[in-house]
């Protein structure tokens, strides 16, 4: 008999967190297991990579109407005298403007888990396959033999309340995070339930991205002669430090170099970007391209890959990168020697704009330098389909 599996996270509109699930998904065997997916969004990026095999369950309709603008939620519950409702909508709300992002979703789940009812089936397994929300449905709502936890992030870089993860990481049978390093921040919080504690890497699968890297084969930036394009991949939100890479990209110009940056993703902070691009007289030098559902091509065509986070759990970019054989420059975040050998397969540099600079321009001056990192690149196994076979292991 078919082991059943529900997967749990809030949407699949874009991140690598949301990327590996899908990864994951498309590596199932589904002659053993069966697998539901509750997505409180049905919509994004990623949904029309789901395999056909995966069943996304439908949305509760209190949560719809919870989902909608909140006078027209708070008008629905009112009208239906259902006025405790009406009340948590707007507590909900005025948490979510106050508080910082991750205490405000920690504290507003007991309102949201209001909209939310137990789901009718029962599974053998219940993964909740965010940190937060996705965690807190899987122990709330969820009828299960077994529950599985994800947490992609660095727990002390997100401003988490460790005493409100406690009592749900308790009635967790294992909590997964993605790197050694991840795993050694979430035991200092949580001493406790070490031994609960796994390491399971983001799934990426080279032949997949290698065959989506061909498509489309035209050159997509328009690339002039001596050009050196630059491509960064990441939600445009403080944590990948965009400013950082706008003041490199103006430095790497005054210094005399023909660069164009490009960005792959979006989020809060485009307006704020757009506003340093256009002071920076960076116009068509460093481009927001949004959103792409397919990010390869432009992985593979670009000469160089640089992230410039403040912070990281395991970037799934950074493995893209490593796969599609790129020089890589990354900043020097807590888990950024998980991914990278500073000076054997990339450089590891300081977060101010300067290093940025410095290390790109290292790299621009030194083809052999770059030919080295390639062929260090190539010579390693960076696949992580095996780490399909700890997800077993756990889901037995």
């Amino acid at each position: 008999m078919k082991k059943k599996l529900l997967f749990i996270i809030p949407s699949l509109t874009a991140g690598g967190g949301e990327k590996s699930l899908v990864t994951l998904l498309s590596q199932l065997d589904y002659s053993r297991y069966e697998a539901d997916l509750f997505l409180l969004q049905h919509e994004g990026l990623f949904m029309d990579f789901l395999p056909p095999e995966v069943r996304v369950l439908p949305l509760p309709d209190e949560y719809r109407h919870f989902a909608k603008p909140l006078v027209p939620s708070i008008r629905h519950f009112a009208s239906q005298g259902r006025l405790s409702l009406a009340a948590s909508r707007l507590l909900f709300a005025l948490v979510s403007r106050t508080a910082g992002i991750s205490r405000s979703e920690q504290r507003n789940w007991k309102r949201l888990a209001r909209f939310l009812p137990t789901l009718p089936a029962s599974y053998d397994v219940a993964i909740g396959f965010l940190e937060k929300t996705s965690n807190y449905f899987c122990v709330d709502k969820v009828q299960a033999r077994k529950r599985i936890g994800w947490v992609h992030i660095d727990y002390d870089q997100h401003g988490m309340d460790a005493a409100f993860d406690l009592p749900y990481f308790r009635k967790l049978d294992h909590i997964v995070t993605v790197s050694e390093e991840c795993a050694g921040i979430l035991r200092r919080n949580f001493p406790e339930l070490a031994a609960k504690i796994d390491v399971v890497y983001n799934i990426v699968s080279p032949a997949m991205i290698a065959r989506m890297a061909e498509e489309p084969p035209e050159d997509l930036y328009g690339r002039e002669e001596g050009e050196t394009v630059i491509l960064s991949i990441g939600r445009l939100h403080a944590q990948k430090a965009f400013e950082t890479a706008i003041a490199a990209c103006r430095r790497l110009i005054d210094r005399g170099h023909r660069v164009r940056w490009f960005v792959i993703g979006e989020g809060e902070e485009r307006g704020k970007l757009e506003e340093l691009i256009a002071k920076n007289g960076l116009a068509g030098r460093f481009v927001l391209l949004g959103l792409k559902a397919n990010p390869y091509p432009y992985l593979k065509q670009a000469d160089l890959y640089v992230q410039t986070s403040r912070y990281e759990g395991k970037s799934i970019a950074i493995d893209e990168a490593k796969i599609l054989g790129k020089p890589i420059v990354v900043t020097n975040f807590s888990t950024a020697r998980d991914q990278i050998a500073h000076g054997v397969d990339g450089l590891i540099v300081g977060m101010e704009p300067e290093a940025v600079a410095d290390g790109i321009e290292r790299l621009i001056g030194s083809p052999g330098l770059r030919r080295r990192f390639a062929e260090q690149l190539s010579a390693s196994l960076l696949g992580t389909e095996s780490e399909m076979e700890k997800l077993e292991r756990l889901f037995a």
